[in-house]
């Protein structure tokens, strides 16, 4: 057993020592990645080794993800990290959470925190992406009111959506400095819109852009629609708030329904790791298991469609 011990705490050390390394070095210039010693320049192997790690990294999220799917995901949660360095974390998380829970609660444990990391790094991104996008759904409502603003004053749409880049918050903020940006070089200002729409996933932006198109085709009086668009989500936005208030005791029970086996699991597996062994040992074990991942499932779908609010 000890020796057990120590070797689960030397591969533990190795990778926390590789995720330090690429931490420690999301980007390296030429001067820093080099060291002069004796006048000569050496080469810094920390930062080859990191960047080497990276590039592994990045060649496999070529071939697992030629679409690109996870670094939209990470744009769309408003993270800065790139994603072959999240890769690597993920990687370095499972592993290092596999040999921790082998040395201290036996192959369930493992296989437990194993499943953990990368789980736990889409419930991250899950979350932040719908935090961000609740967040620019709140402040649709006084983005609008200050294109309405700034087109009374007489300024352009351009100027309009600037002074909204420059006067609101993040991801308001971010989101319409890069329209500003596209349209200064060239793109056209819908279809730059009708992107942060998309990105966005509101429905109501989504009406917005097709009122400006409207106005952008036949004309008008745009501040006027952009206000009366700001009372219908305004009024939308307080149903749905009501809507949500009613729900909130159904998801914090969903919530806690399916977490609560993983976590009485985890206990059990570092008080009696004996007690859940032939869960992983036996057929009877892994068909149990498998027909309780899928009640999982089935209960999982089932309160989501129960607390989910639709407008």
């Amino acid at each position: 057993m000890p020796a057990v011990v120590w070797a689960g705490a030397v591969a533990v050390a190795l990778a926390l020592a590789i995720a330090v390394l690429v931490l420690g070095n999301p980007k390296q210039s030429v001067s820093r990645n080099r060291l002069v010693v004796g006048g000569a320049v050496v080469p810094d192997r920390r930062a080859t080794t990191a960047g080497e790690t990276v590039a592994l990294a990045q060649r496999v999220l070529l071939r697992v993800d030629p679409a690109n799917r996870l670094p939209v995901a990470l744009e769309l949660a408003g993270l800065q990290i790139k994603a072959p360095d999240l890769l690597v974390v993920g990687a370095v998380a499972s592993l290092t959470g596999a040999l921790l829970g082998a040395v201290l609660g036996g192959v369930a444990l493992a296989v437990l925190l194993l499943v953990g990391a990368p789980l736990g790094i889409f419930v991250v991104l899950r979350v932040r992406t719908d935090r961000r996008r609740r967040a620019f759904a709140e402040q649709l409502d006084d983005a609008l009111q200050l294109m309405a603003s700034s087109l009374r004053a007489g300024h352009s749409l351009l100027r309009a959506v600037d002074a909204v880049s420059r006067d609101t918050q993040a991801p308001m903020s971010v989101e319409f400095a890069r329209v500003v940006n596209e349209a200064r070089v060239g793109r056209d200002l819908g279809e730059a819109l009708d992107e942060v729409a998309d990105r966005t996933g509101s429905d109501d932006f989504r009406w917005v852009v097709q009122a400006i198109e409207v106005h952008r085709e036949v004309g008008g009086n745009l501040a006027e629609v952009l206000d009366r668009v700001g009372e219908t989500l305004r009024d939308r936005a307080q149903l749905f708030r009501q809507a949500r208030a009613l729900s909130a005791e159904g998801r914090t029970s969903a919530i806690v329904l399916l977490v609560m086996p993983f976590a009485v699991g985890a206990i059990i597996s570092v008080t009696a790791p004996a007690y859940l062994a032939p869960l992983f040992s036996t057929v009877t074990g892994f068909v149990m298991l498998g027909v309780a991942a899928g009640l999982m499932v089935v209960g999982a779908l089932w309160l989501r469609s129960i607390v989910k609010v639709r407008f």
